[in-house]
């Protein structure tokens, strides 16, 4: 057994015992760098924020007087012709007026104020779609990170891998060895190489939903990102919790949707009142004989079953936006609630696969390797040991992961900034 070609493993062991990562050819992107160009550059985000600005054009339309009507008349006497009669009768005339609706007192005011409660509601909706937008890059982000992480992992041991089989190799052509420890060891590499190709996969599909969200050309660069490190979570779960009524987009959503079904109900009590019109008409009959002057003044009664409908509509909408708000509040505190178990005990475990599994694992590892460089252990317990060591890093570089993500989904939840 070369002992020189074992140290070298060993030494390569090494390497991805203390980066676990290959260096990226471009530069990392920072997550607050990609955060901030969703925000300026995602169509769904500015098709929301448009609709919001929209709705803020309907209060003046709601709160503006109905558009004045202008009157013309002839009255023919005589004979159906235009004007028949105009210069011999004092009955035929041209008449010229104008008239306005008036709605009740009120009953503007308080139709604007449905709009604007919906415009606010839209504003809040345009929250939400941030929210998940941002929610979604982090995730995108998170899972690219750990991809490229435990990519560069397995590359090191897949290089690794290569030595020890180089070595079983030269021990089997010796006679100190067995075929089947070759054979192994070929296996593992296989697996590690499909894992790889496997990785690339999952990367590319990522990079172009990630992409998609920042509206970028699908040919742009890839994106790297920065080094995966623990966030200590450093709120409480009760602070967590107190952060999701105030804070929460979704709940914002539909407190604003309650008060828009309250400007909805007062308007509905409102449509209940007569509105009037109001009308002036000069009726000219030639020169000769007097002119008509005519004032009109009309009130139109609303129906009461109609008006009572309306407002048993509105009523029945309020409590619906009542107990939607309840529910989504109910489901919001839940997330908050798993998700703090979620980061809290993947700290935990994080720090066992640290402090205790991954270096015991390693140095079990590093004894039985430099055993077998002195024949004193057989290969497969080699290899048996760097499959779990391997095994172990990547179960960590997935603890990490979704420790990150509970932090990140979190913060959408809440609206802290907790990484």
């Amino acid at each position: 057994m070369n002992v020189v070609s074992l140290t070298a493993a060993l030494v390569l062991a090494t390497a991805f015992s203390a980066s676990g990562q290959t260096p990226m050819a471009s530069t990392p992107t920072s997550l607050s760098q990609l955060l901030a160009e969703a925000g300026a550059n995602n169509p769904q985000i500015s098709a929301a924020d448009h609709g919001a600005r929209a709705a803020r054009q309907v209060a003046p339309q709601m709160t503006t007087l109905p558009d004045p009507k202008l009157t013309y008349q002839q009255l023919s006497v005589g004979s159906p012709k235009p004007f028949a009669g105009y210069t011999n009768s004092d009955f035929a005339y041209i008449g010229v007026g104008a008239s306005q609706e008036l709605p009740y007192p009120g009953k503007l005011q308080a139709r604007g104020a449905v709009a604007e409660r919906d415009a606010d509601t839209k504003v809040a909706e345009v929250e939400v779609t941030k929210t998940n937008i941002a929610d979604s890059v982090k995730a995108d982000y998170l899972q690219l990170a750990y991809l490229q992480q435990t990519l560069g992992i397995l590359r090191q041991n897949e290089a690794v891998l290569d030595q020890l089989i180089q070595d079983a190799t030269a021990h089997y052509q010796v006679g100190q060895g067995m075929q089947q420890d070759v054979l192994q060891a070929q296996m593992n590499r296989t697996k590690i190489v499909k894992e790889i190709t496997m990785h690339h996969q999952q990367m590319g599909q990522i990079q172009a939903h990630l992409k998609g969200l920042l509206n970028r050309d699908q040919g742009s660069p890839d994106i790297a990102t920065e080094d995966l490190v623990e966030t200590p979570l450093n709120r409480s779960s009760d602070e967590l919790l107190a952060m999701v009524k105030q804070n929460n987009p979704q709940i914002q959503v539909d407190a604003s949707s309650i008060r828009k079904q309250d400007a909805q109900l007062a308007s509905a009590k409102r449509e209940g009142k007569p509105d009037f019109e109001v009308g002036y008409i000069y009726q000219n009959t030639d020169r000769k004989y007097r002119d008509y002057y005519m004032f009109t003044f009309d009130v139109r009664f609303p129906r009461k079953t109609r008006v009572n409908a309306e407002i048993a509509e509105a009523t029945e909408k309020r409590s619906e936006s009542q107990q939607t708000l309840n529910a989504h509040l109910q489901q919001q505190l839940a997330e908050v609630k798993g998700g703090y178990v979620k980061a809290t005990s993947d700290a935990e475990l994080l720090k066992e696969y640290r402090e205790g599994l991954i270096p015991q694992s390693d140095a079990a590892y590093r004894a039985t390797l430099n055993a077998y460089a002195f024949n004193r252990e057989q290969f497969i317990h080699v290899l048996s040991y760097f499959t779990d060591l391997l095994s172990l890093r990547l179960e960590y570089a997935q603890t990490l992961v979704d420790h990150e993500a509970a932090l990140a989904h979190l913060e959408s939840l809440t609206g802290a900034t907790l990484r």
